[in-house]
């Protein structure tokens, strides 16, 4: 009898084990506004977390090992500045960034190593979002440097729901061919519903030159993540373990509007 309970206890683990939604995990950083025009707040607000976006189910995230911005073509680290916050239940940090004159602002992170004991591996990604201040877009296309980043290759700002974003995915500063990425919608308010599991997360694959395309279907903030695995791996405890490092992009998309 127990040798057959033990029979059941086993398939049923197992069911459960392939039930299980499979969540995928992005770096984000959200800023209050991506299109600062002169008469909104000249105080930039930016969340920074771990999490499952659409299912609304955040992690710890450590403080990063880099966060900072770029803009004119130049670095400010604002790693200092960074105050703890709670991001969907779970640690996380913002800022407050003040906007002092017109251009683009790439603001990235990279984070701690995070461990992911589901995937018996740890998990770097490398996250980045664009804001545009006070009319002017010059540079939206230009590179951090991050060791693997989506460079946009549609301005990634002033998008319409249904508009076509492209991107092209880096790592070691080159080109990945027929890269997979995954795309997943910010769930901010609950209020998406997906009709099934294969829903929560999309995936596109990249063409041979590492570009992508999307469209998104509603309004709001959309994830877009390429993982691949590091050449090499970190110690846990007295194993090595791979590194998944993800190239994270964050982009929004707005309704189109009519006169009333």
């Amino acid at each position: 009898m127990k040798r057959k309970l033990g029979h059941v206890s086993f398939f049923v683990s197992l069911s459960i084990l392939f039930c299980l939604p499979a969540w995928a995990h992005f770096g984000m950083i959200i800023p209050s506004d991506s299109m600062v025009m002169a008469d909104d707040s000249r105080t930039l607000n930016l969340q920074i977390s771990f999490s499952h976006p659409f299912e609304r189910a955040g992690m710890d995230l450590q403080k990063p090992r880099v966060f900072g911005v770029m803009a004119q073509g130049a670095k400010t680290d604002l790693l200092a500045g960074l105050k703890k916050a709670a991001i969907l239940g779970q640690g996380g940090w913002q800022i407050d960034y003040p906007l002092s004159r017109p251009g683009v602002y790439q603001f990235y992170m990279e984070p701690q190593p995070y461990w992911e004991p589901a995937e018996d591996c740890f998990i770097i990604h490398y996250t980045k979002t664009l804001v545009a201040a006070f009319g002017d877009d010059e540079g939206w296309a230009g590179e951090i440097g991050l060791r693997t980043e989506i460079v946009p290759l549609s301005r990634p700002f002033g998008l319409y729901v249904g508009n076509v974003f492209q991107g092209v995915v880096k790592l070691e500063g080159k080109a990945v061919p027929n890269a997979l990425v995954e795309v997943e919608y910010y769930n901010r308010d609950g209020k998406a519903v997906a009709p099934t599991e294969y829903m929560i997360t999309q995936s596109v694959k990249a063409d041979a030159n590492g570009v992508f395309t999307y469209a998104a279907p509603q309004a709001g903030w959309w994830g877009f993540a390429a993982l691949h695995t590091a050449p090499e791996k970190l110690k846990r405890g007295d194993e090595a373990k791979d590194v998944e490092l993800g190239a994270v992009l964050w982009v929004e998309f707005v309704d189109w509007q009519t006169k009333k």
